[in-house]
């Protein structure tokens, strides 16, 4: 049995401790820590059985009976929050971003590597748990279609964000796309050595007037030599838009929207389907669940988490490039000095 502790209470950390309670029976949450802790949630959280509800992290990290967390903290607390669980001993599920600079990626990279502890430290890139991603990158891995030629991978959100966040995540790339910049990575099997980002404020104008923009092409160049196309925007009328598709020599694999069912009614009046899931938490739930039941596998059998921190490191990489590339309206090549 792992003890976990989760530092963050807000949507995401309950999101996590939810997928633990249902289907992550060799864990046990046995604290959760936030300094802006609703009481609905403190009542949530001591119904559902777990022992300690703090304001105050560090109750979880000076517990020795705990030996996991999962930080779920604001962005900018990440990285600090990941330098004192390494040194507490614990083991560690960090949401992505680790940090929008390199160099504090870094030195959480360097804290890691030194610990006396052999430490397990895995990612939140969720989506290369999801049932359909995973599917594909099997095709892809097992050369179904032979070598990749080409990735698309479409991202589209259903309600773009408040502006007053836009002006702090790091902007679209960063907060939003990077996971689709994960997913050219992990579905072609290659790195990426040049990208092309431009964007444009079609949405909200109060997100441009932030700075940032809200809708979103990367064009990619691979390392075998292989194209990719990202598009990413802050708003879909109909839903949750997510698919990709994988194309290679000797084939091609796709794949499509979850929707409520898979049926299909053909009329007089025309043929109609189900829209997409309208947000991320209905469509990615299960991939939420089996990241971080991989993550309490690879503390229990001594293993290393499919998404480590250097992943965490190579997708900051290609988001500060896509807004180097946005900002200078020229590709930017992934061996160039990118702070």
């Amino acid at each position: 049995m792992i003890n976990v502790g989760i530092i963050g209470a807000g949507r995401i950390g309950q999101v996590h401790a939810r997928s633990i309670l249902a289907g992550v029976p060799e864990a046990r949450i046995l604290a959760i820590a936030d300094p802006f802790m609703k009481p609905e949630v403190a009542e949530w959280a001591k119904n559902a059985g777990i022992e300690g509800v703090y304001t105050e992290y560090k109750k979880i990290l000076e517990d020795e009976r705990i030996d996991a967390v999962l930080i779920c903290a604001s962005t900018n607390l990440h990285a600090q929050l990941s330098l004192e669980a390494i040194a507490a001993g614990k083991h560690i599920f960090c949401e992505k971003p680790i940090d929008q600079s390199i160099a504090r990626i870094e030195e959480v990279k360097a804290a890691l590597a030194a610990s006396p502890k052999k430490l397990v430290y895995q990612v939140g890139f969720n989506r290369r748990y999801d049932h359909n991603y995973r599917a594909m990158r099997d095709v892809v891995a097992a050369g179904k279609i032979g070598e990749v030629q080409y990735v698309r991978v479409s991202s589209r959100d259903p309600e773009p964000p408040p502006a007053e966040y836009a002006a702090v995540s790091g902007g679209i790339f960063m907060d939003m796309m990077i996971h689709d910049l994960d997913m050219v990575r992990y579905l072609s099997g290659q790195e990426v050595v040049e990208l092309y980002a431009q964007g444009a404020c079609l949405i909200d104008p109060a997100i441009g007037e932030a700075g940032d923009v809200d809708t979103a092409t990367i064009t990619l160049k691979l390392a075998n030599g292989a194209l990719a196309t990202i598009d990413g925007s802050r708003k879909a009328v109909y839903g949750y838009d997510q698919r990709g598709e994988v194309f290679g020599a000797k084939g091609c694999v796709v794949n499509a929207n979850d929707t409520a069912s898979n049926i299909v009614l053909s009329t007089v009046d025309g043929v109609t389907a189900e829209k997409p899931l309208w947000f991320f938490l209905e469509r990615y739930m299960g991939s939420y669940q089996a990241e971080v039941r991989e993550f309490i596998e690879c503390i229990l059998n001594d293993e290393e988490p499919r998404v480590g921190i250097e992943d965490g490191l190579v997708s900051i990489r290609l988001a500060l490039a896509c807004n180097r590339s946005l900002k200078e309206n020229r590709p930017v090549r992934m061996d160039e000095d990118i702070l």
